[in-house]
């Protein structure tokens, strides 16, 4: 085989040309490094990754729609470890339903998919006055989203089959008055307590160690006294506001944007309305809708035949909490800041006009409109300063993208510096100390942030002292660090730590003495119900635990009713123990006849949701869901609730 190669080296070298050239043609350099560049598998669903460039991509897109829907919020709130992990969780759901819908062969038509793109508000408002989509306007709307027409319809017709899955589960659901009261009544129900409680800290003045305690103490609890690893760092950023400084507008540049975009950049139109609302939310019953539709065109008679009455009105009959009050006044508001039906009626009306009756998500309105604001247009020297900002932040997003590509290539190719990288791209060249693998009380910016902080602590930099891959730790933001010096963790001498050894040997011997005398008194109180020591009795419920910890409510209110008064331990950790005394069951007051209907479909909803989790617990087991990322310690809760 090998005399082969050698005497036929040219021919080899012709096949390995056709082999490899045809390859690099039609998938490009980077679709070899794809792989590489999308980073390890971070969950695993039906046999297929989800790797960690899915999940960033993802949560970017998730921030991008946050900053779009609420832009006055900071959208570096949704970039703590939870968010992220809630939006890990968010791709398993979706890939889970994907398989089932596709297992099950539930599609979506042609004739579905187009009545769901109907019914959504934000094409709708494409479309001309002859119902015809402007096409260039759409694919701007989905671009935005970095998705093609087709690309979203796609995702529209997944959605759509994945809905199919649940609903079948949760749409079926419901629950009749009997169970909903029964089991509202036990969920809600009070109940008359005595609590003796047995503190950790008051026991903690019967604990005196001796230094031979605190050190055995110490040697067995090594981990809690350990100075955690930490580094430090060099790092340079690159985002707008940099790519900005670098970049000169002319005047004459300005005054043409000026001319072809001072309506749009000028002040907006404002409205002064008043409504009266019947509330009906989307997810209420046909014959309540109707029924609230019936209200709203009753009033909408009254208000025809005495305009004048419009402000009694509102205050008698509207349902809107925050406008009733003022006769239905919303005060001046532009367009955008309000539901897109009631927007549309409002910014049709003139001053003193009434409109017919308009549906929205939250129920039926009457508009009236009670002054109008028209812009007064800002001159080219009022505007200047701003017009510059928004034509220096255009061309620094377009220039960004080609800085990125230096950048990520600067990084990489000289990786034991940041310097070169810094000068090429006039970069600060920063630098921070005692840097940890999780963010330090009051860090900011990337050195607050878990995911660059990873790649910081990888094995390549810690060990070589190499550059890491630029992260992109905000919406055009991205930064690459290396480390000047590693300090690994390490248990701290005793003698150091003595002091704090001391109080968690103390507080730990408090807690089991507490513990101790609690199980006593429990058990000679059981015994002797007559010879117990207890405060006065206090009415605790879930709702009101008068101060007292959920566990120990949760512990009376579980207490066998058929057994009482009885006696119930409830250990507190690190807060000791408590004894209660459950004396008596406090039933729970009856609700009015409407508010027991709410009730019922408040249950049935609940149960709903609980049998859709249910379902898609059964799933994920059915299609060997992992995810391979440890849960942030701060989420309690399981976020990936299945929603129909």
């Amino acid at each position: 085989m090998f005399d082969f190669v050698r005497k036929h080296t040219k021919v080899m070298q012709f096949m390995l040309f056709l082999l490899i050239v045809p390859s690099f043609v039609l998938f490009g350099l980077q679709g070899y490094n794809r792989y590489k560049e999308k980073g390890e598998p971070v969950a695993r669903v039906d046999g297929q990754d989800i790797l960690q460039g899915d999940w960033d991509d993802a949560h970017k897109r998730e921030i991008e729609r946050f900053r779009q829907s609420m832009p006055t919020v900071d959208p570096k709130l949704l970039d703590s470890p939870e968010a992220r992990y809630a939006t890990l969780e968010r791709i398993v759901r979706d890939r889970v339903l994907l398989a089932a819908s596709m297992q099950s062969k539930l599609v979506t038509g042609d004739t579905q998919l187009a009545r769901e793109l109907q019914n959504n508000q934000a094409i709708a408002a494409l479309r001309g006055p002859d119902g015809k989509l402007d096409m260039e306007r759409y694919r701007q709307l989905v671009g935005a989203q970095g998705m093609t027409p087709e690309m979203f319809e796609n995702q529209v017709r997944n959605d759509l089959s994945t809905r199919q899955v649940l609903a079948g589960v949760g749409g079926t659901s419901f629950g009749t008055a009997a169970v909903a009261s029964t089991a509202l009544n036990a969920f809600f129900e009070k109940r008359d307590v005595q609590v003796a409680m047995f503190a950790a800290p008051a026991f903690a003045s019967k604990v005196n160690p001796a230094d031979a305690d605190l050190e055995a103490f110490y040697k067995q609890n090594a981990a809690m006294f350990q100075a955690p690893e930490e580094a430090s760092i060099d790092y340079v950023v690159l985002d707008l506001d940099t790519v900005m400084k670098g970049i000169t507008i002319g005047e004459s540049d300005l005054k043409t944007y000026y001319e072809q975009n001072a309506k749009r950049l000028g002040a907006q139109e404002e409205r002064r309305a008043s409504h009266i609302l019947i509330a009906a939310p989307k997810s209420a019953a046909a014959a309540e809708r109707d029924k609230a539709r019936a209200k709203a065109q009753e009033l909408l008679a009254a208000v025809k035949k005495a305009p004048d009455s419009f402000a009694e009105l509102a205050k008698k009959n509207s349902q809107d909490p925050g406008s009733a009050a003022n006769g239905g006044d919303l005060d001046f508001f532009a367009r955008g800041a309000m539901t897109k039906p009631f927007e549309d009626a409002a910014f049709a009306l003139q001053k003193g006009e009434v409109s017919n009756v308009v549906e929205s998500e939250f129920g039926y309105h009457i508009i009236r409109v009670t002054d109008i604001k028209l812009p007064k247009q800002r001159s080219f020297e009022e505007m200047k300063p701003e017009l510059e900002v928004e034509l220096k932040k255009q061309q620094a997003q377009r220039k960004f993208a080609e800085a990125a590509d230096v950048f990520n290539n600067g990084v990489y190719e000289q990786a034991d510096s940041l310097k070169p990288i810094a000068d090429k791209l006039k970069l600060e060249l920063r630098s921070a100390s005692n840097v940890s693998r999780t963010p330090t009380p009051g860090a900011k910016g990337p050195l607050a942030n878990p995911k660059f902080l990873t790649a910081l602590f990888s094995p390549d930099s810690v060990e070589k002292k190499r550059n890491t891959e630029a992260v992109e730790t905000a919406p055009n933001q991205l930064v690459s660090g290396r480390i000047a010096r590693y300090t690994p963790a390490r248990t701290l001498p005793f003698a150091e730590v003595k002091d704090k050894v001391r109080e968690r040997y103390v507080a730990t011997r408090g807690a089991e003495l507490a513990r101790k005398e609690g199980i006593a008194k429990l058990a000679a109180w059981k015994a002797n119900a007559a010879a117990a020591e207890l405060p006065a009795a206090v009415t605790v419920s879930r709702e009101e635990a008068q101060k007292h910890p959920p566990g120990l409510v949760e512990a009376a209110l579980r207490a066998d009713p058929a057994t009482l008064p009885a006696f119930v331990g409830v250990d507190l950790g690190a807060q000791g123990y408590a004894v209660v005394k459950v004396d008596k069951v406090l039933p729970r007051q009856p609700s009015t006849p409407d508010l027991a209907k709410q009730e019922v479909q408040q249950y049935a909803r609940a149960w709903g949701a609980a049998e859709n989790m249910a379902y898609y617990n059964m799933l994920k087991d059915r299609f060997k869901t992992q995810i391979k990322v440890a849960k942030p310690a701060a989420q309690a809760s399981d976020s990936a609730v299945a929603r129909p």
